[in-house]
């Protein structure tokens, strides 16, 4: 009995200080600053970057979409012609 009264009391004391330190703990990891912060030269140098980039991913959007496009009318007209064989090529020598 007195050792539960003894363990139960130790474990009340660990929690009464580790809790309080832990949440300190916490809110300074939390608060701690990650990092330098970043030059406006550089911000504006990313802000550039990402419109280039957004820019450059439609261009290649529309290029697959004319892909598409030709592909279909180039299917659509090999379904009404018959396909014509290539003749064979001679060997080079």
């Amino acid at each position: 009995m007195d050792q539960d009264l003894l363990v139960i009391g130790l474990f009340g004391t660990v929690i009464a200080i580790g809790m309080p330190l832990a949440i300190a703990f916490a809110r300074r990891i939390g608060h701690q600053n990650l990092g330098p912060p970043v030059p406006p030269e550089v911000a504006q140098r990313l802000a550039r970057m990402e419109q280039a980039i957004d820019a450059i991913a439609v261009e290649v959007e529309r290029i697959s979409e004319g892909q598409r496009f030709t592909t279909k009318l180039l299917s659509e007209r090999a379904g009404a012609e018959p396909a014509r064989a290539l003749p064979p090529r001679a060997p080079n020598e």
